[in-house]
């Protein structure tokens, strides 16, 4: 059970409408944000370009963080002890 269904009804549903709301206006901006890259120059192909090669970097960098993790937990410290020895800055 998630915390809301725990709520009662009335409370669920402006939970809910609150969401509702918060999700329009991050609508609202990414599209003020897309408008505002495409009066730049930018192409929406590039923009979709651009936002698939984040979504493969960040795909790459969880891999690579579960893979410290672990070996973090076979050697038994701390993955931030690990980063030095890969000539990692802890940004990465």
């Amino acid at each position: 059970p998630t915390p809301s269904s725990f709520q009662p009804n009335g409370a669920r549903e402006a939970t809910l409408r609150c969401e509702i709301e918060e999700l329009k206006r991050k609508d609202l901006a990414l599209d003020q944000e897309i408008a505002q890259l495409l009066s730049e120059g930018y192409s929406l192909e590039e923009l979709e370009k651009h936002i698939s090669l984040l979504h493969e970097y960040n795909e790459i960098k969880d891999a690579g963080q579960m893979l410290l993790g672990k070996l973090a937990v076979i050697r038994g410290v701390t993955t931030k002890q690990l980063y030095p020895e890969y000539d990692l800055e802890l940004s990465d």
